[in-house]
């Protein structure tokens, strides 16, 4: 004999289908909300600094249209603005060779700065023997090292890169040295209590706790690593920004050499805007602890 089906299990099973269903819709409107909450702080925090921006290049729109200022010595923003749009291409291309330049020597330094800053931490002989060095090679003017540079290894990538890799090294390392030696001394004898080596105590209690301070030398790398790969561009080169700006100068076309400035800046916020998101990202436990104490 055939039992009909109850009726309460008709009823509940698409209800839960229905609960199922609306799960994942309220986790991604929960977090479309967050990305527009953090939006609008985004925007609010930032509205100062346009206002700020908005009224100095009026300013200088002003100062420069006077009669008494030659428009070759100081173009106005129009004038920039114009070589900006009349030569995008041109600007873009010598972007991306730059941008290549300053990316790849990045890299190189973040992977070195981060294997530097462990070793000089585990190890205080190491410590004694290489921080001093590290110190001492940022008195070498890096005016003076780049022609050497473009000398030893030519007018290409290599040699840009390695501009780079020096501006950019010694924040990262002494960011992360320093974040490693600030490590929470409670949370390490307590892994040390439960039976945990050198190694779990750096992967799990080190290493995270200095992930802040080294994210804020990458910060101050990043700024300014687009410098390093234009300087090197101005020493020698073929292309890039640097060499735009060079043309530009020896041919007295000011407005070209402040729009190639105007580039430069952009990409360096961009590039510094980039490592906050990245940031954020790998640190949610980190902001969600700052504003809870907020």
């Amino acid at each position: 004999m055939k039992t009909l089906p109850d009726s309460r299990d008709s009823v509940a099973q698409p209800e839960s289908l229905i609960e199922e269903t609306a799960q994942p819709t309220n986790q991604r409107a929960l977090m479309l909300a967050r990305w527009g909450s953090l939006s609008r702080r985004t925007l609010i925090a930032t509205l100062p600094a346009l206002a700020l921006l908005a009224a100095l290049v009026l300013l200088w729109q002003w100062y420069a249209s006077q009669p008494t200022v030659d428009a070759q010595i100081l173009p106005t923003p129009l004038a920039v603005w114009n070589v900006l749009v009349n030569q995008r291409d041109i600007l873009w291309l010598h972007t991306l060779v730059t941008l290549q330049e300053t990316l790849v020597g990045f890299a190189v330094a973040l992977a070195a700065g981060v294997i530097c800053g462990a070793v000089i931490d585990f190890s205080p002989w190491l410590r004694r023997a290489i921080y001093p060095l590290l110190v001492a090679s940022q008195t070498i003017p890096i005016i003076i090292l780049a022609p050497l540079l473009v000398l030893w290894f030519g007018f290409g990538l290599l040699s840009k890169s390695i501009v780079v890799l020096l501006v950019c090294f010694f924040p990262i390392v002494v960011a992360l040295a320093d974040g490693l030696r600030s490590a929470d001394p409670d949370l390490i004898r307590l892994f040390r209590a439960f039976g945990a080596g050198r190694w779990r105590i750096f992967w799990s209690v080190r290493l995270p706790g200095a992930l802040p301070t080294l994210f804020s030398g990458v910060r101050i790398a990043i700024a300014y690593s687009v410098i390093g790969a234009i300087f090197g561009e101005y020493v020698g080169s073929t292309a890039g920004l640097g060499f735009y700006m060079q043309l530009k100068q020896h041919s007295f076309a000011t407005a070209g050499v402040l729009a190639a400035i105007v580039v430069t800046a952009l990409l360096s916020v961009a590039l510094f805007a980039s490592v906050a998101v990245v940031e954020r990202l790998a640190l949610p436990w980190y902001y969600l602890q700052r504003r809870r104490d907020a």
